[in-house]
């Protein structure tokens, strides 16, 4: 009989640790007309980290626990090869990977 209450515990203990493990991870571009998403965070640098803790934070997660540069072939399907009209004078829009977990 002591068993089922210990088999209860255990699985709670077990969907607590799975709720808690919870990651997204956001797929950003950032347009090089200055309206997009913070530059240290585009160039993956330390001072992005409030940029990529405020974009999670917006979408009700806890904190961002990566974020980095993504080159546009990395995105299966989602984004179009680069060509001249995908790229205005010159400039290509970056696209940043932020990884947000509850």
């Amino acid at each position: 009989m002591k068993l089922i209450p210990a088999l209860f515990a255990g699985a709670a203990l077990l969907a607590a640790t799975a709720a808690y493990a919870d990651s997204r991870v956001f797929i950003v571009a950032n347009q090089p007309d200055g309206y997009g998403i913070d530059l240290c965070l585009a160039r993956g640098e330390k001072c992005g980290a409030p940029a990529a803790a405020a974009y999670c934070q917006s979408r009700e997660f806890a904190q961002a626990v990566a974020y980095r540069r993504v080159d546009p072939d990395e995105i299966t399907g989602a984004v179009p090869k680069a060509s001249s009209s995908a790229c205005a004078h010159g400039v290509c829009n970056e696209y940043v990977a932020i990884t947000c977990q509850r």
